[in-house]
């Protein structure tokens, strides 16, 4: 790139070169009309020389004396130092005061001689072979063109003094260049000064030093605008600290949204787009504004949401799945985007992830399903046998009571669900309302007493529960609460595992964790229904389960119950290898 010059050796150069142009134009100028003026009086003279020699001359032409003709010319030649030479109309020379005539050549051609031979004044400058020098010639013709007279001087004394003359005028001229140059330096200078000071303050103001302020130059031009630019740095300051204000204001309020929003243009690409909205792509907002939309989210449900409204201005709703590792639900709400004059430059899309919401209305909607399924089923046998008893059945006393036993079972079984329902609701409110009351607490003696709730079913299966655990490992813990989930998942290890099993419950601490683990060499759970078994009602195998008498609901109540304890459960299988159930409370 070429580079800028500053103003000063912008200015500063055409001033001096102005200055310079004009004196050597005079210069020459002036040279030229000394020249011409030195010239034409030398020729004037020349002119007047020959007229005083007119008469002497005619004298010995007619009739012609040709001695007499060069010895006038050399006599008066020496005196007057001009070279005088009177030429014949054929162009012999007949006298001449420098040389013999006999030996010159003829002079017919020569052009001051042509010209008087014309009857007019002839007059050139050339240089003499004769003489070896420069000369002036000026010939007059002779009474009625009888000859031509003919006088000329050297003009190199002319061309000395002229260059005597020239020296003087550039010496005179370069005086006054050098004076000019001085004056233009300081006029550039003091016209630059208050420009290169306003350079100084954009600088500042291009810093973003807007509080900076220019000083007024001398002149009224200079001052208005220094005073100009001032005024607006100030202007443009208010409003760029407004701006400013507004958009962390707007960056505040978008960055602490939990939904995400992001504005698209017209040709689909993405304008803003807040951290919410980046964190639901995993990526950077940064990473992703000025890219197409369907580069960032490659979702065909989006696409045609998009390119819908980009087309039409309506607003749209609606949720799109996103596969990212997993599984996402993003509710999406549109709506055009208008920039000056209501003029439609694009859309604005607002995003909810709403994926723990529709799980948790399918999962409402399940339980709903489940509940009403679990106490229908009993409730539909209760009510067959009580039918079948008001028809005649309690009369014969060994069917009544089979029916009634029946009933028992059934109505036991409602009561379990019943009461594993209000033990459930009961938790959730609790630690909801007032908060589960934690205290540090032996984690082997809460075990032991859970085992022994659990050790009939154990012995009726002759299964042996081995607990490893040292006295000395402690959590915070609520006793009962915690016994009960022990105690469901012992009873779940029991009913599960085949007779004369093996149930292992071991405590361990590690750098953040106490962990219990409840492993039983049982049936195991196949790998697909791990990630819903905390989850009400349940079952992996539905008859099994309330052939066994379960409810449904032992691991959901687990579940709720180590997360008031600030905890959570994980569990491991393998089919036919049993199954590994581990609570994790957080470590003292």
């Amino acid at each position: 790139m070429k580079k800028k010059k500053r103003l000063l050796w912008q200015l500063y150069p055409s001033y001096l070169l102005i200055t310079l142009i004009s004196l050597l134009a005079v210069s020459l100028f002036a040279s030229s009309a000394f020249r011409q003026f030195f010239l034409v009086r030398t020729a004037a003279d020349l002119m007047s020389r020959a007229h005083l020699l007119e008469e002497q001359i005619e004298n010995h032409i007619a009739p012609l004396d040709e001695m007499s003709v060069d010895s006038i010319c050399k006599a008066i030649g020496r005196k007057s130092s001009t070279r005088i030479t009177v030429i014949l109309p054929s162009g012999k020379v007949v006298g001449d005061s420098e040389e013999a005539p006999k030996n010159m050549d003829n002079h017919a051609n020569r052009f001051e001689v042509a010209e008087a031979l014309k009857g007019n004044v002839g007059n050139s400058i050339r240089y003499s072979r004769t003489l070896k020098q420069k000369m002036m010639y000026v010939a007059v013709p002779l009474n009625n063109n009888i000859a031509v007279l003919r006088t000329s001087i050297p003009i190199t004394s002319i061309y000395d003094e002229l260059e005597s003359i020239q020296i003087q005028i550039a010496f005179g001229g370069l005086l006054i260049a050098l004076f000019a140059a001085g004056i233009s330096l300081f006029v550039s200078k003091r016209i630059s000064r208050p420009i290169e000071e306003m350079k100084k303050g954009a600088e500042q103001f291009a810093r973003g030093d807007l509080a900076y302020r220019m000083p007024a130059p001398d002149t009224e031009e200079m001052r208005g605008l220094a005073e100009a630019i001032n005024q607006m740095a100030a202007q443009l300051d208010d409003r760029i600290k407004t701006v400013i204000k507004q958009r962390n204001e707007l960056e505040a309020i978008l960055s602490s949204m939990e939904e995400g929003v992001i504005a698209i243009d017209r040709d689909e690409k993405i304008i803003s787009i807040n951290p919410a909205a980046a964190r639901m792509f995993k990526s950077n907002p940064s990473n992703l504004e000025q890219r197409s939309i369907q580069e960032v989210i490659r979702n065909p449900e989006l696409q045609k949401i998009v390119k819908s409204v980009l087309k039409s201005g309506d607003h749209t709703e609606g949720d799109i799945v996103l596969y990212q590792n997993e599984e996402s639900i993003l509710n999406i709400q549109t709506t055009s985007l208008r920039g000056e004059g209501e003029k439609f430059i694009g859309m604005l899309v607002v995003l909810n992830d709403v994926t723990r919401l529709r799980h948790l209305e399918n999962m409402r909607k399940e339980f709903v399903s489940n509940v009403s399924h679990e106490i229908k089923t009993p409730l539909t046998a209760i009510k067959g046998f009580v039918e079948t008893l008001s028809h005649g059945a309690v009369n014969n006393p060994d069917e009544a009571k089979r029916f009634l036993n029946i009933i028992e079972k059934h109505v036991n079984r409602l009561v379990s669900i019943i009461e594993d329902l209000m033990r459930l609701s009961a938790i959730e409110q609790r630690d909801k309302i007032e908060g589960i009351k934690l205290k540090k607490g032996k984690i082997r003696s809460v075990i032991k007493t859970a085992i022994q709730v659990c050790q009939e079913k154990a012995e009726a299966k002759k299964i042996k529960v081995n607990l490893i655990c040292q006295e000395n490992i402690s959590a915070r813990i609520d006793p009962p609460l915690f016994e009960q989930a022990a105690v469901n998942l012992l009873d779940n290890a029991i009913k599960y595992s085949d007779k004369d099993g093996l149930v292992q419950i071991e405590a361990i601490v590690t750098d953040t964790e106490v962990c219990i683990s409840f492993k039983d060499h049982g049936i195991g759970i196949p790998p697909k229904h791990l990630p819903r078994l905390f989850e009400r009602f349940y079952r992996v195998d539905k008859a099994r389960s309330r052939k066994l008498g379960g409810t449904g609901l032992g691991l959901a109540i687990v579940k709720h119950i180590i997360q008031t304890h600030r905890g959570y459960v994980t569990v491991e299988s393998n089919p036919g290898k049993g199954s590994n159930f581990f609570i994790h409370l957080p470590k003292l």
